[in-house]
């Protein structure tokens, strides 16, 4: 887990939750928007894209977060909406600040996107990296101050993409993309002195899991819980719940992994 070191350090709880993003933090935006056809339930849960609650929402639980206000949408690419259904992160971010010219101090904001961009054929990383940047830059200028930003799991290794051809351009494309974003988020530092960024490194938290799997209670980290024939008998010992997303346990390392870092950068205690 990297950390990108800031200002200084304050020991209050927090107060509320934005959450920007795709699939990975949907608590249920496609769910509602189509009602409640897609992802069906069951076998996903409730409008999760996964088994179960996903880690935003163990993130909030374990900080006793009350306020939790999630545009996170399936789907979601970095940009706008390009005239389709879904809303990508800047129009997110973009309906946020419409109607917030403020931001509580112990407010947290989330985002994270991009692996819809690259799996849906973009093979250029600089656009993907600059509309994060500028989501960012849109919080921070409504007066965002935290802020925790992650990056791509290694997009060529998920059960979806391991064994087509594209694996390896995908794998190389998170690479660049990641190390784009970690070049762009210290000019960000440098440039908004308030911001207090952590970096969530899902990239190598993957990378572990799937390297040690038992330090995780993990057993089966290559293939999908969810299969043609219905869901595997013991989802919590999967880290992919279909061939793109996590089960719920792998929510949790998410989860676990961001909290600790999150109370390392900002001293928040442990509220539960």
């Amino acid at each position: 887990m990297t950390a990108v070191v800031f200002s200084a350090k304050q020991t209050h709880p927090l107060a509320e939750l934005y959450v920007f993003g795709d699939s990975l933090s949907d608590t249920g935006t496609v769910f509602r928007a189509t009602g409640g056809l897609y992802p069906s339930h069951p076998p996903y849960f409730q409008g999760r894209y996964s088994n179960g609650r996903v880690w935003v929402e163990y993130l909030a639980e374990q900080f006793a977060v009350k306020h939790v206000n999630n545009f996170a949408c399936g789907g979601a690419t970095t940009g706008g909406s390009d005239g389709g259904l879904v809303p990508g992160l800047l129009s997110q971010v973009q309906t946020f600040t419409q109607t917030h010219t403020s931001s509580h101090p112990d407010t947290l904001y989330i985002l994270w996107a991009g692996a819809n961009d690259y799996l849906q054929g973009v093979t250029d990383t600089a656009l993907p990296v600059a509309n994060i940047t500028n989501a960012i830059e849109s919080l921070a200028r409504s007066g965002a101050t935290k802020l925790l930003v992650a990056n791509l799991p290694d997009l060529g290794q998920l059960p979806a993409t391991r064994h087509g051809s594209n694996a390896s351009a995908l794998s190389t494309l998170t690479q660049a993309h990641n190390a784009g974003l970690r070049r762009a988020l210290k000019v960000l530092q440098q440039q908004y002195q308030a911001l207090q960024l952590v970096t969530f490194d899902a990239n190598l938290l993957y990378q572990q899991a799937m390297t040690e799997p038992a330090k995780f209670g993990l057993t089966q980290v290559t293939h999908a819980c969810l299969s043609g024939s219905g869901p595997c008998s013991k989802p919590d010992q999967f880290l992919f719940w279909d061939s793109i997303h996590p089960t719920t346990a792998g929510h949790r390392i998410l989860a676990n992994t961001s909290v600790a870092a999150l109370k390392r950068q900002f001293l928040l205690p442990n509220t539960l």
